[in-house]
């Protein structure tokens, strides 16, 4: 099962918002195949798992087929797994974790022991789990899960405070090529305006192949630049800019410039104040964005910390200090360690001298009904 939970992995940034998925077929301790699910609206894991067995000559017939989430029982994009697994013959099915979607959810496990393949459930289930926490929440409770992104250097800074033209990237190259395939995973990037007047960024994944996420600015009093590169590109990957009503109301001329060139204003009342980040990402999850990214900037990051929105974080750690010429931390100051923000089932990898770390807050935990890991902070 680790094995094809391995190879579930390689289909991360690919297959989204669908689950990744892998699958090994073994008979006498031996692989006789193997697969995964390669990119969104391709053959699933199973069939390409049947499929190399037939490419090695090898019969799967009365073998055990091992695979990381339930086959599926329906017609989507492609035709039921269950059929593919019926048809070959196989003996036993292993499953780590049965598919929350309401299509699904134990009906494809059902109809292969009707068919009289025997099934086992359970295995690696909380590996599995993580694997696609964001869509084991997506499919049980319809909102989007909620990816906190920065970089840091050692000492806590998120930027140079300098003149403006002496900014620099805190992480290496290899930092921001891993960032890009996180932004590959998720259907929204969302930052603040601060981040858009200061950086001018593009907010799409590099290379793209084939993924455009709706990009989201965070914009109570309309100041975003129709010139940006956001704006200018609008029309290529969708832009919605979160604002006031009176905004609206106090620059109509930019809300039709903005509008004519492709971008989408979505407005909440003044009675809320500042923008309403629960509203925010219900009005996301409706559009049927399962993973959104928070790319900041510091305050924005803050916010969502501070409203308990984050299922998870990936901080980029660079080996630098700044000192009193780095900006401002993210957080406030705490009255006492309870508040800490805590992480669990903690990743650390390697990226150059830089060190990704990932981690699942308590909210990702509960949001993918995954049992409390070691805690690391």
């Amino acid at each position: 099962m680790r094995a094809a939970l391995r190879l579930a992995r390689r289909g991360i940034g690919s297959v989204e918002p669908n689950p990744a998925v892998g699958a090994v077929i073994v008979r006498a301790g031996q692989i006789i195949g193997k697969g995964w699910h390669r990119k969104f609206g391709a053959t699933h894991a199973e069939v390409n798992a049947l499929a190399d067995c037939r490419r090695l000559g090898a019969n799967p017939q009365g073998a055990t087929m091992y695979v990381t989430l339930e086959p599926c029982c329906h017609h989507a994009k492609t035709p039921p797994c269950t059929d593919a697994i019926i048809a070959a013959g196989l003996a036993k099915v292993v499953v780590a974790m049965i598919d929350p979607s309401q299509h699904a959810s134990g009906k494809g496990i059902e109809q292969l022991r009707n068919a009289g393949i025997e099934v086992q459930t359970g295995i690696c289930e909380a590996e599995a789990r993580l694997l696609n926490a964001p869509f084991i929440k997506f499919a049980k409770t319809g909102r989007c899960w909620v990816i906190l992104k920065w970089a840091q250097t050692i000492d806590g800074k998120l930027a140079y405070a300098g003149k403006s033209d002496q900014r620099r990237w805190i992480s290496n190259e290899l930092s921001r090529k891993d960032a890009h395939k996180l932004r590959r995973r998720v259907q929204g990037i969302l930052v603040g305006i601060s981040t858009v007047i200061a950086d001018n960024p593009l907010l799409t994944p590099r290379p793209s192949r084939g993924k455009k996420p709706t990009r989201v600015v965070l914009d109570s009093s309309l100041r975003i630049p129709p010139d940006c590169k956001l704006i200018k590109t609008a029309k290529e990957s969708p832009v919605l800019i979160y604002t006031s009503e009176s905004s609206v109301r106090t620059h109509p001329e930019v809300a039709e410039k903005l509008t004519r060139k492709g971008a989408e204003l979505l407005t909440y009342p003044d009675t809320q104040g500042r923008s309403n980040l629960h509203s925010l990402v219900d009005e996301l999850s409706k559009r049927g964005i399962g993973q959104l990214l928070v790319e900041g900037g510091a305050t924005v990051i803050a916010s969502f910390l501070k409203e308990q929105l984050a299922d998870q974080i990936v901080v980029y750690i660079a080996p630098k200090i700044l000192g009193p010429q780095g900006s401002v931390d993210i957080t406030e100051p705490m009255t006492d360690l309870t508040e800490a923000v805590g992480l669990h089932y903690v990743d650390t990898k390697r990226l150059g001298d830089d060190v990704r770390l990932t981690g699942l807050t308590e909210k990702g935990l509960m949001d993918c009904a995954i049992a409390s890991g070691k805690t690391q902070y």
